[in-house]
């Protein structure tokens, strides 16, 4: 047997091997259908700590285009403006997926404000501290004319809080290993300032504020189950 036909027939072997493989570890049964629903209205209160929603703001409107793709990805979306005792405020965004496999995924900000005509600045890592364990955040600074955003944000896939892009793969991967689809939510926090570590100290507060203010299952859901 000459070596082109033998080489032919271990690739057709490994592409025979791929297929059954891809379709023995596709996950087919979402999480979010065994569970308590999510209600996004509900779930996020009104007032809490020194916050009160600031009804005389509209959340700022994405593109017909961007809304069309998170429409694909979310089930749920909620935005709202929230101001404090000494009017400082905070604009929160929490969108809910009921599909975090490979082909639907959270719709990163960085990528979103990008998509608006902002400039991305800054984005770094993070962790923070809170009442119930370190969360993986992620900040970045989107700035356009002389708008200066800093923004933090987070992403859970299932039960886990974890950063976007291999934390997050390697998450639904877990997953997908036990067919199952993970359900996901993204919070994203942010404020205009042109002190941004003032900026992100009052976003810090005001997660910490949130998180006492919902129930633990609640909680759960916004954050995933950790250890302190």
């Amino acid at each position: 047997m000459n070596k082109p036909l033998i080489i032919n027939i271990l690739i057709g072997v490994l592409m025979v091997s791929s297929g059954a493989l891809t379709m023995a570890f596709t996950p087919t049964e979402k999480i979010a259908d065994y569970q308590e629903k999510i209600n996004l209205e509900t779930m996020i209160p009104d007032r809490f700590g020194d916050w009160q929603i600031d009804r005389t703001i509209v959340p700022l409107q994405v593109d017909a285009e961007t809304q069309a793709n998170l429409d694909k990805i979310y089930n749920q979306t909620l935005a709202r403006t929230y101001v404090n005792s000494q009017g400082e405020r905070i604009m929160l965004s929490v969108a809910y997926g009921g599909d975090q496999s490979d082909n639907l995924s959270v719709h990163k900000p960085e990528v979103c404000y990008y998509a608006q005509g902002f400039e991305i600045r800054k984005i770094f890592p993070g962790e923070l501290l809170t009442q119930y364990g370190k969360l993986p955040i992620k900040r970045l600074l989107a700035t356009k004319g002389n708008r200066n955003e800093p923004i933090t944000y987070w992403v859970t896939v299932g039960n886990k809080a974890v950063l976007p892009g291999f934390d997050q793969k390697l998450q639904q991967l877990r997953y997908g290993l036990t067919g199952n689809i993970p359900d996901g939510i993204l919070v994203r926090i942010s404020s205009i300032d042109n002190d941004n570590d003032v900026a992100y100290q009052l976003q810090a507060i005001f997660i910490q504020d949130l998180l006492l203010a919902v129930n633990v299952n609640e909680r759960v859901r916004l954050i995933g189950s950790f250890q302190a």
